[in-house]
């Protein structure tokens, strides 16, 4: 079941790509006495393994990034504006009047633009015309609260919305986190699960590539949170609209990908997780669309190849100040990857 107090501590940690030592602080202090061999690498990335009980053990490893979109201060204006760039995939569409914290002492900012009342085109604005104001009286002052290069997130607070909906930041790809604690907490496995919490995946999937060539895994999963794009179509009437074509959908189970930008799921995997969903009446969605990419992209191209499988968390609003997941996938995509770790062996992955 999810420890959603875990989530939560997840979700709030401040921690852009390269940054991610708060949320590393929060996994640490999570799979202490589930673990063995509990490592931080050169990167940044936490490795650590669960040995199997089986006779002729698989080495397994598991992938979820630590790492969350995010801005950096690139620097003030005259008038105490501080200027800023993205870190990682973000829409300058959704900027306009959010809350951001920048740097470690949490400072309190709003993404300021022109008045709506003054936009007369309407247009969006790009990131580059966006400043946020801090409440400083001028650049000394601004200076004196944040300095070039600190890390700006979304300021979120995780919230419960009635009985099974979560609220927060970073889903993408802190539930991963979450489910891989859950996997490290629970057990025994046939398999050693080799446990990779990975940094810097949403600027070029780079934490998995090393974590990837330290274990030299015989197989791989990868858990992320992906797009739950659900919603009717706002630029299409109702009246003209069938269905909406999502992604995936909230309460459709977890997401089995057979391709996207980064990989093609090996068909071999991919019958191996849509039988094991099915024997064990486990729903299950796939995902075939090209958009984005997970640490399976560099993970099955290390070492000599290894045949790598993603299964996702369907949100709403990913990449967002606040994203939406049900409880019931996420115990469901725990039921799966549990699952797939009693089950896998070595026909699975043998040519």
């Amino acid at each position: 079941m999810m420890d959603v107090q875990l989530l939560k501590s997840l979700s709030e940690a401040r921690g852009i790509s390269g940054q991610e030592t708060a949320v590393r602080q929060v996994v640490l202090n999570a799979i202490d006495g589930h673990a063995e061999q509990i490592r931080i690498d050169p990167l940044g990335s936490i490795t650590a393994v669960k040995p199997g009980t089986g006779e002729r053990r698989l080495r397994v490893m598991i992938a979820a990034h630590m790492d969350e979109i995010g801005f950096m201060v690139s620097g003030v204006d005259g008038d105490g504006l501080v200027r800023f760039v993205n870190v990682g995939g973000v829409d300058d569409r959704i900027l306009p009047g959010l809350r951001v914290k920048i740097g470690t002492n949490g400072t309190s900012g709003v993404i300021v633009w022109t008045p709506i009342h003054l936009n007369r085109d309407q247009a969006v604005v790009k990131m580059s015309s966006l400043r946020i104001d801090i409440g400083a009286a001028s650049k000394d002052d601004a200076n004196g609260k944040v300095k070039l290069g600190d890390m700006i997130v979304f300021d979120t607070s995780f919230i419960e919305i009635g009985e099974h909906m979560l609220r927060g930041k970073a889903f993408d790809d802190r539930v991963g986190c979450s489910l891989l604690i859950d996997v490290l907490r629970g057990g025994p496995y046939p398999v050693d699960v080799l446990a990779a919490f990975t940094v810097q995946e949403e600027i070029g999937l780079r934490g998995a590539q090393v974590a990837a060539q330290f274990f030299q895994p015989d197989v791989a999963f990868v858990l992320e949170g992906t797009t739950a794009n659900d919603i009717p179509n706002p630029l299409v009437e109702v009246d003209d609209q069938d269905e909406p074509n999502p992604t995936c959908r909230v309460l459709g189970g977890p997401v089995i990908s057979i391709m996207d930008r980064s990989m093609i799921v090996d068909p071999r995997m991919l019958n191996f997780l849509r039988t094991t969903a099915e024997r064990h009446d486990i729903p299950y969605q796939l995902k075939s669309q090209l958009g984005g990419g997970t640490d399976g992209g560099s993970i099955h191209i290390s070492t000599s190849g290894v045949m790598t499988g993603v299964i996702s968390m369907p949100c709403r609003y990913i990449h967002s100040p606040a994203a939406l997941l049900h409880r019931t996938d996420y115990d469901n995509m725990l039921r799966l990857i549990q699952t797939a770790l009693q089950t896998i062996d070595d026909a699975v992955v043998r040519r």
